[in-house]
């Protein structure tokens, strides 16, 4: 018998799905435990679905993402009430989290755009963390979230939708259970892939997982390395999306039409 508590994580990115934003989502999806943002969305609409849900907020900026002129004259440059999950790491309701945002540098003066080498510099920021981490709790990282895929694996051919392979060292090094992005648009099947241990999901525009956590106040479980639980994908289709989007990880997945 498992003695934990499953979490179900509503991810988006990219676009707003108008069956979201609404106050009858909350009736069909939920609960929702955790929101993961992995960028360019209206922060109003993240807002709205952090209040929707009553649920904790972590996101990380995508490149279109502006600051936004709001109706009392005041400029947001993020939603309120989230936390950045940017160049660090978290531990939430028993799950290590991080993220890095941005994409691919295509534009010389672009916003949350970075050069291969900029990213590199970031992710070993990172590195002291995720080593801690994995002393601590034997594991250094359980879902990590970013706008733009690991290099290779479901990005695009062009410059501007090209992953980072600082992405993939990350992944080979510190084996998360999920690398979620979002950055590449698509129809169809949506890309999953596993890499080693780790599942690399393109969430556009939204996407639910459902985590079994196990009893994260067990110091002994810790040490012993225990991964703090099992992962599984909600196989119930939702709304105004496509029944594959939530299909187990039974197997690889082609990445979608186009973005090869």
């Amino acid at each position: 018998m498992s003695d934990g508590r499953r979490l179900r994580i509503l991810a988006v990115s990219d676009q707003v799905v108008e069956t979201l934003y609404t106050p009858q989502a909350r009736e069909w999806l939920s609960p929702i435990h955790l929101i993961l943002s992995c960028g360019d969305l209206p922060y109003g609409y993240l807002e709205f679905l952090m209040e929707l849900f009553n649920a904790t907020l972590f996101y990380v900026h995508g490149n279109h993402d502006r600051p936004e002129l709001l109706f009392d004259g005041r400029v947001r440059h993020a939603p309120e009430g989230g936390q950045n999950l940017d160049g660090t790491v978290v531990w939430e309701q028993g799950l290590l989290l991080s993220g890095l945002e941005g994409s691919r540098r295509y534009h010389p003066e672009g916003r949350y755009q970075y050069t291969e080498e900029e990213m590199w510099l970031r992710a070993f920021r990172l590195v002291p963390r995720l080593l801690w981490n994995r002393q601590r709790y034997g594991r250094a990282v359980d879902v990590f979230i970013a706008h733009a895929p690991p290099r290779s694996i479901g990005d695009g051919p062009d410059p501007a939708h090209q992953g980072f392979s600082a992405f993939r060292w990350l992944i080979r090094r510190f084996r998360p259970r999920y690398f979620l992005h979002g950055h590449l648009h698509f129809h169809g099947r949506r890309s999953i892939i596993p890499v080693g241990p780790t599942l690399v999901i393109n969430v556009f525009p939204y996407y639910v997982l459902e985590i079994e956590v196990s009893d994260v106040g067990n110091d002994e479980r810790k040490r012993a390395g225990g991964r703090g639980g099992h992962r599984s994908i909600s196989t119930c289709p939702l709304p105004g999306d496509a029944a594959e989007s939530h299909r187990p990880p039974d197997r690889a997945l082609e990445p979608a039409a186009g973005l090869r």
